[in-house]
């Protein structure tokens, strides 16, 4: 009987104590709920429930250019701004290799990303593989990419104000050189070429007195045979026969550059377009004949791709079209700095360079301020 009762009391303070926990679970119900939370869900206010999942967005930066700065610059811009709003990013770039971009983008459709930013991509295959992302449910945003990808349902197009950009330049160039004769470099069959060309033209009927006397462009390796090009150009016009160039594309620019630095040819000026590391190295040589470059800061067109695709996960309104704004840069002003220029210290030469609140949320910063603690 003894062993018995011993049991007994055994049992009946194990029930006792198991009622004084299941009270206690009970009374700090709201506390265990936050832990939870801050194990995955943020429960921050305002900020939109897909950001407050336990398991973080994915998205893929796909693009088919690279091998520039410009490129590095644009994934970098677009990696951080995802990293800083809790997003898990995966980045690729194709080197200009068309089969390769459409293979990587048939990959991350296959491979459950949320969302995808995509660059350059011009041509139809692009707008199919669009297509079948959205079929996915997978949200796109694309960059200076095929304008046929405005036919699928919630995608948005975003570009380089090329207009604008053409315009700084070709203002410069209509102010220095009224009366002259130029150069044009200049490549068809992408969107941003197509749309810079047409201000060209413009400009041109606008300005009678400027008269194009020469006319190159390839996309493939366009340095070295944009270099070629003019430097045939300088061996069948003298001085005074040639003004100025205007290319359409940094890398033309650098082939003009490299051509008129080697016949030591100073009297003719560049008025480009794109900027880059090695743009500006350029721009600052001594003697260099890069005068102007308008361009928009390719870290902040990487970020607010990343934006648009962030208030399409948080369901919000998204245009259908979108344009970064541009910026000119002079010569004048690099070679006026104290140190070298750089595209990190350009903020410090070009008011305004580097910062953009477009697409930018009262709750992406405080997803961002929170991701940071």
């Amino acid at each position: 009987m003894k062993k018995r009762n011993w049991f007994l009391l055994v049992v009946a303070a194990s029930i006792l104590l198991l009622l004084a926990a299941c009270g206690q679970d009970e009374g700090t119900e709201g506390s265990a709920d936050n832990t939870e939370a801050s194990s995955g869900e943020t429960n921050l206010e305002g900020v939109p429930e897909a950001f407050q999942a336990d398991d973080p967005l994915k998205i893929m930066i796909i693009r088919k250019i690279g091998g520039d700065d410009h490129t590095q610059q644009f994934l970098a811009g677009a990696q951080q701004e995802a990293q800083a709003l809790g997003m898990e990013v995966d980045t690729y770039t194709a080197n200009g290799d068309t089969a390769n971009f459409h293979d990587t983008l048939s990959m991350a459709i296959n491979q459950g990303y949320d969302g995808l930013v995509i660059s350059h991509g011009d041509d139809d295959r692009t707008v199919e593989l669009i297509e079948q992302a959205r079929n996915n449910d997978i949200e796109v945003v694309a960059f200076d990419t095929n304008e046929g990808a405005l036919e699928v349902d919630g995608v948005t197009l975003t570009s380089q104000n090329d207009e604008e950009l053409a315009k700084l330049a070709l203002e410069k160039l209509v102010e220095e050189h009224p009366e002259s004769n130029i150069g044009y470099l200049w490549v068809d069959g992408f969107p941003p070429m197509v749309k810079r060309n047409a201000v060209y033209e413009e400009v041109l009927a606008d300005n009678p007195g400027i008269e194009e006397v020469k006319r190159f462009g390839d996309a493939q390796d366009p340095q070295t045979k944009s270099q070629e090009a003019v430097g045939a150009w300088l061996t069948e016009l003298p001085e005074g026969e040639l003004d100025a160039i205007f290319a359409t594309w940094d890398a033309f620019a650098v082939g003009a550059a490299r051509a008129l630095k080697e016949a030591g040819r100073e009297d003719i000026d560049i008025y480009g377009i794109d900027v880059s590391n090695a743009d500006l190295q350029l721009m600052q040589e001594e003697g260099s004949p890069w005068k102007y470059t308008a361009a928009v800061d390719p870290k902040v067109i990487g970020s607010v791709n990343v934006r648009l695709l962030a208030k399409k996960f948080a369901g919000e309104e998204t245009p259908e079209t979108a344009t970064l704004d541009a910026f000119m840069i002079s010569q004048e002003e690099l070679n006026a700095s104290e140190a070298d220029v750089n595209m990190e210290t350009l903020a410090d030469v070009v008011d305004g360079w580097g910062e953009s609140d477009q697409f930018l949320e009262d709750w992406m910063t405080t997803l961002k301020d929170s991701n940071s603690n």
